[in-house]
């Protein structure tokens, strides 16, 4: 379908890979993965058109549909969210029309050859039609807002109205909706919440036939979607039978591989280096000399690729809190909405989180959770009840909107030294390092970062102080699945409490053990495991 061949591509000085090569075959599914800058992007901009290679070939089959959702939504306004998804098939919708004008033309008497004409691009308008779903486009584009949780209250509301997470899922209805013959899926899972996520895995599966290559940073997905993982890194492009979790299982088989190729190599020649070195200067060596040299000439020297740097740190030791960290009674909050009147989003919320607990908050998008996460860090302010915070508690709270109030002026040395005023050069340059930012990337202006650069920032900043109640919203969004990992191996060995929102469910199925479900205004709470929640909730995942 799609045959991508001998492709070297850089940008500026930067070679992101040379004389790369791999197909997207009918109704395969495919994981791209690769380490943040390797050309993840570049490769779905080079399928789209939207860059072309320094070289090689790309063949596309005739009349291949391509959609492609990228984080860069666009502007929206104008439309109601269902007439903006069915927008997207504009060419589906003209075919519409053009087919009603032709059936039309057939009733207005023409000679046999203008009716021969007419019927033969009326058969090509229709199967074209067919092909795209046209028959059933606007049930398909109300089911599809529907399963990424804009319902049909919601579907003649303005786009201009919704918020810019909302706004990416219109925009990922809009490519879903077009049915395409090859979708294109650049994080797809970012701003959705399980119960969505859990949708799209199903759709994926049971109604969408076409070909399929994504990007996600959310394992359980990557490993439920794909059996084929097309790696981008160290300047080439890979191709792995099998799932995510097998990749790496069959990246790690073929690195130990290619080192002991390499060992071998390296003993080979340095054999024959000394020979050449002992007998250089010997007549009677010479010819064999000069065929060791020839040999070693002609050898296709084996290159280690650097390994993927990825986070590497841990929390000091925290002090000592109170058995009771946090208690809540009666807790309720209640929105003053824009147009007038109140929205309640929650209330007679009551719980406890003991010393030592990870605790997972979960419910559909817009249950509260955050809210819920704001009011216990002291972010915002209950409408009734009380929140408690125990003894010798020390509260480090983690959200996007901690990323947004960084100094975008300040640089990240510091910004991390703002965090540790009394350490010294040395200590913050460390601390820098197990993010990620060495060298002179400590320089970089927080304006110029990334949004996982900036949550490396926040992380960094928070694990500089002594705290024993760690409150995490969404604390995975922006990083790679890496650094996911290793995030989450620091808070299996964090010795404080750990209250958190996530819709990352390998994370919180590694992490939690114990939910508190947030559903109608009401909060149940779970005394277990993330499966065990899963289990007496109903719910599959």
């Amino acid at each position: 379908m799609i045959h991508l061949s001998n492709i070297p591509r850089q940008h500026g000085a930067q070679v992101l890979f040379r004389d790369a090569g791999f197909q997207i075959l009918p109704g395969t599914r495919n994981g791209l993965v690769g380490p943040n800058g390797a050309g993840k992007t570049t490769v779905f901009r080079l399928i789209t058109g939207e860059e072309h290679p320094d070289a090689g070939d790309i063949i596309c089959a005739k009349k291949t549909v391509i959609g492609y959702f990228s984080q860069d939504v666009g502007d929206m306004a104008g439309r109601s969210a269902l007439a903006e998804v069915m927008a997207a098939s504009a060419r589906t919708m003209q075919l519409g029309d053009e087919i009603k004008a032709m059936e039309t033309a057939m009733c207005v008497p023409m000679s046999d050859d203008a009716m021969a004409d007419l019927l033969a691009r009326y058969g090509d308008a229709q199967e074209e039609f067919e092909h795209r779903g046209g028959y059933d486009l606007e049930s398909r584009a109300q089911a599809v807002l529907t399963g990424l949780g804009i319902g049909p209250d919601a579907y003649e509301r303005p786009v201009e109205t919704f918020s810019g997470g909302w706004k990416m899922r219109i925009a990922l209805a809009k490519i879903l909706t077009i049915n395409p013959d090859v979708l294109l899926l650049d994080e797809p899972t970012n701003h959705l919440d399980v119960e969505s996520i859990i949708w799209l895995e199903e759709w994926l599966a049971s109604e969408f036939k076409g070909a399929l290559l994504m990007t996600s940073h959310d394992r359980d997905f990557m490993n439920r979607i794909v059996s084929r993982i097309i790696e981008v890194a160290a300047g080439t492009i890979t191709t792995y039978g099998g799932n995510y979790d097998f990749y790496l299982q069959e990246r790690e088989i073929r690195r130990e591989q290619l080192l002991a190729s390499h060992r071998r190599q390296q003993e080979m020649l340095a054999k024959e280096e000394e020979f050449i070195a002992r007998f250089a200067a010997r007549a009677s060596h010479a010819a064999q000399v000069q065929s060791r040299v020839k040999k070693i000439d002609k050898i296709e020297r084996i290159e280690i690729p650097a390994e993927q740097r990825t986070i590497r740190f841990e929390f000091t030791e925290p002090p000592r809190s109170g058995d009771d960290v946090v208690k809540v009674s009666d807790l309720g909050k209640v929105w003053s909405l824009p147009e007038g009147g109140e929205k309640s989003v929650f209330g007679g919320v009551s719980g406890l989180v003991r010393r030592g607990e990870k605790v997972a908050v979960v419910g559909v998008n817009g249950a509260g959770k955050s809210t819920f996460l704001k009011i216990i860090a002291g972010e915002a302010e209950a409408t009734t009840g009380s929140v408690s915070i125990g003894a010798n508690v020390n509260i480090g709270y983690f959200s996007q909107h901690a990323m947004e109030v960084l100094d975008a002026r300040k640089n990240v040395f510091e910004t991390v030294q703002d965090a540790l005023p009394q350490a010294s050069i040395g200590v913050i340059r460390n601390l820098c390092a197990a993010f990620l930012f060495s060298g002179d990337s400590v320089e970089k202006r927080i304006d110029k970062l990334s949004g996982g650069e900036k949550s490396r920032v926040v992380l960094a900043t928070m694990l500089a102080r002594p705290l024993n109640l760690l409150i995490l919203d969404e604390p995975t969004n922006h990083l790679d699945i890496q650094s996911r990992e290793v995030l989450l191996a620091a808070l299996q060995s964090f010795a404080g409490t750990v209250l958190l929102v996530s819709h990352d469910r390998h994370f919180l199925r590694s992490l939690v053990n114990r939910i508190f479900e947030i559903d109608h205004g009401e909060m149940r709470t779970y005394e277990g495991d993330y499966n065990y929640y899963l289990h007496k909730s109903g719910r599959v995942s």
